[in-house]
């Protein structure tokens, strides 16, 4: 087993934390919220846009009266958890880009929690009626890309009839979405066929109580390959235990006859 440092995925957690605060601090502090302090960052379809974000992600909230503090406590436990996660493979030795797209996501998650824990006591953003500041900060979203907007079909379930338009997100919600991303485009890779170099390696060698046939279809890459050298190793060497065999009992065996005595007797004469 290769183990892995994880300090260097929680550095770049800690960076990608820090720039998602401070963007979200300058939008707060520097910009006007809504259509009024707009800024056109490329044409007309991404742009800056300040909102307050009560919910998760796409503005979704939970319809209780202590909904977000549920949201907020999930959103930490969940951050502990994918922390834990994070140092666990680091320690079975995963691929570093399952390591990368970890430390991404904790680093979306440890950001939105940042903002629902302190932002309504710090920022005092926390909505109106809200049963304590604490746990009941709105999350700042500010990344427009703005591609649809209009009314959404009636038949449409929970969102049938609302005027809506593309979402407002934030670097901590890029962090995440991208983090996932990587998982899924390269899932195979991440969890498929390991090496010794950076692959999930077992925690001790194989347990011949413990073994089992593994049908080619489910073998790796490099496993079938492996499978078939042998395989070329075990014929070539039948081949060559057939061959000595062959030849072994190909050369003819003379016996010779005994002779008689007149026989005798005349090559002693001759000598």
């Amino acid at each position: 087993m290769i183990k892995k440092s994880p300090l260097k995925f929680f550095i770049l957690t800690l960076i990608l934390i820090l720039i998602d605060q401070g963007v979200k601090l300058a939008v707060h502090f520097y910009m006007a919220p809504g259509f009024a302090g707009q800024i056109k960052l490329v044409g007309d379809w991404l742009k800056l846009h300040y909102v307050l974000n009560p919910g998760m992600a796409f503005g979704m909230q939970l319809g209780y009266e202590y909904g977000k503090l549920l949201l907020s406590v999930f959103r930490l436990f969940a951050m502990v958890g994918i922390g834990y996660y994070l140092v666990h493979l680091a320690h079975r030795g995963a691929p570093d880009g399952l390591l990368w797209a970890m430390a991404m996501i904790l680093a979306g998650a440890v950001g939105n929690v940042i903002d629902s824990t302190f932002y309504g006591v710090f920022l005092n953003n926390a909505p109106y009626g809200s049963p304590t500041p604490w746990f009941h900060g709105q999350v700042i979203d500010m990344v427009f890309v703005d591609v649809w907007e209009g009314f959404i079909p009636d038949w449409v379930p929970v969102w049938g009839g609302q005027y809506y338009s593309t979402p407002i997100f934030n670097i901590a919600d890029s962090c995440i979405f991208i983090g996932v991303c990587m998982i899924l485009i390269f899932q195979r890779r991440f969890f498929g066929g390991h090496t010794l170099e950076d692959g999930l390696l077992p925690v001790s060698g194989p347990d011949a109580t413990q073994a089992e046939v593994v049908p080619m279809s489910e073998l790796t890459d490099g496993e079938y390959a492996e499978k078939q050298v042998e395989k070329t190793n075990e014929e070539l060497s039948k081949e060559t235990s057939n061959d000595e065999k062959t030849s072994s009992s190909s050369e003819p065996v003379t016996l010779e006859e005994p002779k008689d005595e007149d026989s005798l007797s005349s090559d002693l004469k001759k000598s």
